[in-house]
Formats: structure tokens, sequence, C-alpha cells
């Protein structure tokens, strides 16, 4: 199913005509026959439409398409060709799309359910020429870490689910990454008997979990835990991981060999990293302002619960230097009438995509300068 987005490529007549409005699209997202005004730019940020809660994105090196993730049942996995502006569902189960793999995976048989999907964390790895792997943390019908190949060889880039590792009972991915030889790793967000306003107060609530090629299921790697881990990456040579402390705002690099101990820590410059990508030789982290005025300040616990951060915050976007663990601000804005719950975003040439939890949207914006990158 391919579904019209709004798109704009950053006409300057049509941000005029939207500002001249006031905040009309604002005000008339949701009205009877407001779709087209309500996906039209808002304070900077322009929009491809039709995507429902787009968690977390990844790029196609050298190509013009972007998968995205839908953390909401049904949504799965999208596709946005940004030349067009257009979005289409991209895994509908269909034979073609199907080729289990049951050597690597002989503990899950079929695909998942395209009416149930539900997709938080993904991640692109390189498997061979114009070949990539793709990992993605399903909630949908089972927790499970499912696994397709996508071949961007063709004019449109094709998918096939290989298969999946289920999860251990009651336990959630939030985000997934693996090494070059197939182990793959997520993070916990809050496991049984914890909850958001613990890490929100520094308490430690998730772990990363690892899984090897024939094993049944992954197993928690002990001295991962933190305050809500979230996003996660390994590194180029296959030695480290990287994951985010949301509760500490942080980036947290370990050791593959011993991760029983922290290795460093980067506090990130004043908003809460999310999602963690590689661009070229840097990680790219984005998410929301941790202090924001219009939401009254720091995030707060109220009866015992941490608000669901529904007020809309301002975002940065950042790039970590793994060699010095220091952040260096890519992007940043005040809070947008249209676009809240900022986790993540990659560059595509000067153009900034954006993720968000909260959204029915993606957002890009055009950066004043080309941000360097080894596979843009």
């Amino acid at each position: 199913m391919v579904l019209t987005a709004c798109f704009a490529a950053g006409s300057a007549a049509l941000a005029a005509q939207v500002a001249s409005s006031g905040r009309a699209a604002a005000a008339e997202q949701g009205g009877a026959g407001s779709a087209a005004l309500a996906c039209g730019p808002v304070q900077g940020l322009f929009f491809v439409c039709g995507a429902d809660r787009p968690e977390d994105l990844a790029h196609i090196p050298r190509t013009r398409w972007l998968i995205v993730s839908g953390f909401s049942e049904g949504s799965g996995l999208k596709l946005i060709d940004t030349a067009s502006g257009t979005l289409k569902t991209w895994f509908t189960a269909d034979p073609t799309q199907v080729d289990l793999d049951r050597s690597q995976f002989p503990h899950c048989t079929s695909p998942p359910n395209p009416r149930l999907f539900n997709v938080q964390g993904i991640n692109l790895r390189v498997a061979g020429q114009s070949t990539y792997t793709l990992y993605a943390t399903n909630h949908g019908g089972r927790e499970s870490i499912e696994v397709f190949s996508v071949d961007a060889s063709r004019p449109e880039p094709r998918l096939s689910w290989k298969g999946c590792v289920p999860l251990p009972t009651g336990v959630a991915a939030n985000s997934v990454a693996a090494y070059s030889d197939g182990t793959i790793l997520f993070t916990e967000l809050t496991r049984r008997g914890t909850t958001i306003a613990d890490f929100v107060n520094g308490k430690n609530t998730g772990a990363v979990y690892e899984w090897h090629r024939g094993e049944p299921t992954f197993r928690k790697l002990a001295g991962t835990e933190l305050p809500g881990n979230n996003g996660l990456e390994t590194s180029h040579d296959d030695r480290r991981f990287y994951s985010v402390a949301f509760g500490r705002h942080a980036v947290v690099e370990y050791s593959r060999a011993n991760p029983r101990k922290p290795l460093r820590v980067a506090v990130a410059p004043g908003f809460m990293p999310d999602n963690i990508h590689w661009d070229g030789q840097r990680l790219i982290a984005g998410g929301m302002q941790y202090d924001e005025p219009a939401c009254g300040g720091l995030r707060k616990i109220i009866d015992g619960k941490a608000d669901g951060m529904l007020c809309h915050r301002g975002y940065t976007i950042a790039e970590l230097d793994p060699a010095t663990m220091t952040f260096h601000v890519i992007a940043y804005s005040e809070p947008n009438t249209t676009f809240n719950g900022v986790s993540g975003a990659v560059l595509i040439g000067n153009e900034l995509w954006i993720s968000s939890y909260q959204a029915d949207r993606v957002a890009h914006r055009t950066l004043p300068w080309l941000a360097p990158s080894g596979d843009r």
C-alpha cells in the first residue's frame, strides 16, 4: 500500500504561506479536510506524513531510500523515497518477501503478522555489495528480534524476511544492534518490577542482552544495567558497544570482551539521547531537550509516576566522536507545534531526517551546511 505524503523541498514561498497563516496548520490538524494543510511545513520543519510513531530510521547508504520503524500495532516497517517524499508500507508478508533461513533461525518458523507488526528500534548492517541485514525489535504478536535481508541493487530496494530470535519470557526489546559475525544485541528499557519513574530518578532498570548463532534465545550481559537502557550500537571493529542511559542523558561505552564495567561515559549537552546510529566514523544521537522551559523545566514525577512528555519539547541532534567520547551539536530547535517526541535522526546529504516515537509523520529540514560523512 502506498500512502501519499505531503512533501516540501524547502520552498520559501510555501513556508511563507504557512507563516502568514499563523499556526493554522497546527490548529486544524485532525479536522475534516485539513490533512494536506496539517502536513505542511511548520517552524522550519517539513514532513512526510502517514507514518505511525516512526520511532527509528535507517538510511540505505548512497541511495535516496529511508527505512522507518512503526512503534504501533500494524505500523511495522515503512519505506520513504526521500526524492519524491512518498511513503509506503514495506513489509506485507507477501510470499516474495519471505525467505526463512532455518539453519540460522530454527526457533522461528513464521514471519510476523503485518496486522500486528510493531517495530520500535531498527539497525542496518552491510552484508555485501548493495546488500544489507536489517534488524528490528518487534512487539506485535511476539517479543522478538526480526531479521531481514535488503537488496539495494534494484531501482527500489527489496526486503526479505529471514527469521527471528525470540526474547526471554517477560522481556521487551527497545533498540537492537549486531556485530559482523551475526551476534545480536538488544537493550531492555525497564525490566519487570521497574518503572520509567525509576530511571528518571537514576535507578538502574534495564540491561543489554546478547545472542549467538545456535542459541535458542538471548542472555543478559551482567554489568550493563543502566537507568533506562535505550539506543544501541556496536563499534566498527566489533570490539565495543554503546548503550544510551536515558535516565542519565548519556552514552556509555562497553568492551565486548568484558562488559562488566563501563569503559567511558559521555553526557549529552542539554538533551536526552534516545536512538544512536553510525554516520561514517561518527555516531549520531537525537532526542528531546532535558530542561524545557515550555514544559516547566525538567521531566517530573507526579504521584510516583513519570510524566508522559506529551508537552512539546525542543530537540537536539548531535554527533558523538567515539575516539574522544565528546558531543558536537548538529542541529537544535525550540518546541514545534506539530512534532514532538524526537527520538533520533539521520543525515542524507545536508538534509536532516528526524524520527519521533509520538508523531504521525517523519520530519526533515535542510542544514545550512554540509555535515561531512563517509557513507552518504
